[in-house]
């Protein structure tokens, strides 16, 4: 995973605490379409992930899937039901920077009820859908694998 773009709140704490682990809430995004394949992006470090991102301060995860998804995707969704929370140490992060954050995601189903998908040319260089049959032959970054394993996409030991 590259380094993200990085909010206010986010630069506030970094120039508090360093590059020290910050443990954050976020959200996972996996927007299906009539087929049931899963939209995802390709970050521009290469990987594929789910679209998803940090909560901001005053933000209800709900609104900040839905904004993650328009920013990130170009895409307007509807959120489905929850379909996970997933953490742990899958779920940490080194930057290349030294900063280091741990991330708490919800996980959201939904529907693309809107827009065009594009990558939005900053985190995002490529946007693509992947049946559940191919994500364990797409190139996922560790964060995504983790959490399609964690939600029951793919093999492995899921975990609630």
């Amino acid at each position: 995973m590259g380094l993200p773009v990085i909010s206010p709140y986010i630069r506030g704490l970094r120039d508090r605490v360093g590059s020290d682990l910050l443990l954050l809430p976020s959200v996972s995004v996996l927007p299906r379409d009539q087929d049931g394949r899963l939209l995802l992006v390709r970050l521009a470090d290469g990987g594929w992930a789910t679209i998803g991102g940090t909560v901001e301060p005053d933000e209800s995860p709900a609104d900040a899937a839905v904004r993650e998804a328009k920013e990130e995707a170009g895409v307007d969704v509807a959120l489905g039901p929850i379909i996970g929370a997933v953490g742990g140490p899958d779920f940490r992060v080194r930057y290349p920077n030294g900063d280091e954050t741990a991330y708490v995601a919800v996980v959201y189903e939904a529907t693309v009820v809107g827009g065009t998908a594009a990558p939005d040319h900053d985190e995002t260089v490529e946007v693509g859908w992947f049946s559940p049959a191919e994500l364990a032959s797409v190139d996922l970054g560790s964060f995504a694998r983790a959490t399609f394993t964690a939600v029951g996409l793919l093999g492995g030991q899921a975990s609630p």
